[in-house]
């Protein structure tokens, strides 16, 4: 009798146990921490009307942005702040460096697993190509933004904003860098471009190619981004409080070699040219770079072309006059790379190879 008891304890233990085991599978996993930092842009824009061609960027803020998304707390556990509320043709410098720092403190806690920023599209690829650089992790940052407003007939705000969380919540995102998503794809920020003004369909990767694409929340990635960025970059901004003056200088038929004198003459460190073809100069302009040289300013060679490669001494010496190739980059991701690299050298050598890594 007093084995049969024990044996049907036994039993029950066992069975005790079995159940709370299939409880516990039967448990989904926690869903991952994001934050999403908003900063204006069309994709919180507000226009008088559903078809009114005009609105005011940056009306709506954080909140009001979530909560037309209902369903991205399916995929997240999600919390929003507002850094900014401004059309992205007003990005500065400044708001760059608050944008870092608070992406660099929320992805250095354990309680947050990813970050979403939304942001205009006029200088969303700046943008994402500065925090490319100068964020220090491998979690999650995706970028979105819109081309209509959030008011307007048939915004594509909220599905972006949507994908924007999923793809942040997909561990697969880990260690890609910064993402862009719009439009049902994904790009790497080093890569992504504007290409039109009003197509909903404005951001290309060129060359490079997609990294993936998602549709509904479902993902499908491609690549992984090969340049140094994010954890491996040498880049360090969090104790920054401003960066060295960048100018772009865009030529053409008949340029004006005063445009350079002017540019360095008003304290910029550094110079990108939006050169023709291959990164070429004029005679004139040439010149002009030679005095810049002499004045310690750096000289970035890029094409206002919009695709291939500027390489060294090929039209233009660049041995002998000191400047720096911009590779594959075009002048505006040029301008971010040149910024960061005048504050660890002013060395053309070493920022060449800046160029050629990340």
């Amino acid at each position: 009798m007093r084995r049969a008891r024990s044996a049907a304890a036994g039993l029950r233990a066992i069975a005790c146990a079995a159940l709370a085991c299939a409880a516990s599978a039967a448990e989904p996993p926690p869903k991952p921490r994001l934050t999403v930092l908003a900063t204006g842009g069309t994709i919180a824009g507000e226009s008088r009307s559903e078809t009114d061609a005009s609105y005011r960027a940056g009306a709506l803020a954080v909140d009001v942005l979530l909560d037309a998304v209902p369903r991205i707390r399916d995929l997240a556990v999600v919390r929003g702040e507002q850094v900014a509320a401004i059309g992205s043709q007003d990005m500065s410098d400044e708001i760059w460096l608050r944008l870092a720092a608070r992406t660099g403190e929320l992805l250095a806690s354990d309680d947050v697993d990813g970050v979403v920023i939304t942001h205009g599209t006029d200088t969303l690829e700046e943008t994402a190509y500065f925090l490319h650089l100068a964020v220090r992790t491998d979690k999650p940052i995706v970028m979105t933004g819109a081309m209509r407003p959030a008011t307007r007939m048939s915004a594509d705000g909220p599905q972006n904003l949507y994908d924007a969380v999923a793809v942040a919540a997909d561990p697969r995102s880990r260690g890609r860098g910064v993402l862009v998503v719009v439009n049902d794809d994904i790009h790497s920020a080093r890569d992504v471009t504007k290409t039109h003004t009003t197509d909903v369909q404005t951001f290309r990767s060129g060359e490079a190619g997609l990294v993936g694409t998602t549709l509904a929340g479902s993902i499908a990635f491609f690549r992984t981004p090969e340049r140094l960025h994010t954890a491996r970059s040498e880049f360090r901004v969090a104790e920054a409080t401003a960066l060295p003056r960048v100018d772009v200088i865009h030529a053409h038929a008949g340029m004006s070699a005063d445009l350079v004198d002017c540019a360095v003459a008003n304290g910029a460190k550094g110079l990108v040219f939006a050169g023709v073809g291959d990164g070429n100069l004029s005679a004139g302009a040439l010149e002009a770079v030679r005095r810049a040289r002499a004045k310690g300013v750096v000289v970035v060679r890029s094409s206002r072309v919009g695709g291939g490669v500027v390489r060294r001494n090929v039209e233009v010496g660049d041995d002998a006059l000191g400047t720096v190739a911009s590779m594959d980059l075009g002048p505006a991701k040029a301008r971010v790379l040149l910024k960061l690299a005048l504050r660890v050298t002013s060395d053309p050598k070493r920022i060449q190879e800046m160029f050629e890594r990340y």
